[in-house]
């Protein structure tokens, strides 16, 4: 059997987590409240979820 061909992995776009205003930065997503800072939470359209421990916040 052949072997499956692997993609390219991207790499993760750190620029779109902050934003400059003046001269304090803000960051877009929220924090894991379970795994502390440093780990945002993944937006999407109905949930927010932590890519490290599985943690799910659903919109309403």
């Amino acid at each position: 059997m052949a072997k499956k061909k692997k993609k390219p992995k991207k790499p993760m776009q750190v620029w779109k987590l902050y934003k400059a205003e003046g001269s304090k930065i803000k960051r877009n997503n929220k924090f894991c409240p379970k795994c502390g800072t440093g780990y945002f939470l993944a937006a999407h359209k109905d949930r927010e979820t932590c890519g490290k421990c599985g943690y799910t916040d659903f919109k309403k």
